[in-house]
């Protein structure tokens, strides 16, 4: 056990984790948290000083509750989103908000926690996450290389899609991108979501991001 201990520790001790919450109490106790485990962390009140920041040191992992004061939790993710550097987002939920929590997985969420934190649930998640190459893979053209089981079941346009998706496109936006319509893009994820045993989007992010 202090053997894998000593390995998480050293694997994730260049990892950098962002919190933004406007409860102290729960900023400073995952910051605890996640130093303990070896990660660094910094903390911000506010979404505004989260995006100073940003604009200095990338991190690797947000954990972003979905009310802010400054700005609403679903638009700081998207714009987390549009910076394409494959962080990984995970949204903290104050209350249980199931539209809320379903509109975030849409817009590229890695996955939800609520209140009261499970945290070794939480680090379980994160150190999934980061040993993903769809997060850590070097960024190409603003898209993240996907290695899942499955993928090579995928046709080459399927593959685009599923890119997008777990960039956290909307139709919209990967039609837009690859030429196509929001419905074909559609007809795309879901025989992606078919192939790789999908139930919903959610469930394909989740698949997409554990392997």
């Amino acid at each position: 056990m202090e053997q894998k201990s000593y390995y998480h520790s050293y694997h994730n001790r260049d990892r950098l984790v962002h919190i933004i919450d406007a409860d102290a109490g729960t900023r400073e106790a995952l910051s605890v948290l996640f130093r303990l485990e070896g990660f660094q962390t910094t903390a911000f009140a506010d979404a505004s000083s989260f995006f100073a920041a940003v604009a200095r040191t990338r991190p690797d992992v947000v954990a972003l509750n979905l009310e802010l004061s400054d700005e609403p939790g679903l638009e700081v993710l998207d714009r987390i989103k549009g910076l394409r550097a494959g962080i990984a987002v995970f949204m903290l939920m104050d209350n249980q908000d199931v539209n809320g929590a379903v509109e975030a997985m849409k817009r590229g969420a890695t996955d939800i926690v609520q209140k009261p934190i499970d945290t070794e649930r939480f680090i379980r998640l994160v150190r999934n996450a980061l040993r993903r190459d769809v997060l850590l893979g070097t960024v190409q053209g603003g898209r993240r290389p996907i290695e899942i089981r499955g993928f090579n079941q995928l046709t080459p346009r399927e593959r685009e899609v599923l890119e997008r998706i777990s960039n956290g496109q909307s139709n919209k936006e990967a039609g837009r991108d690859l030429g196509i319509s929001p419905r074909t893009i559609e007809v795309h994820r879901a025989r992606v979501m078919e192939k790789l045993g999908a139930r919903n989007t959610a469930d394909l992010m989740r698949i997409v991001l554990t392997g």
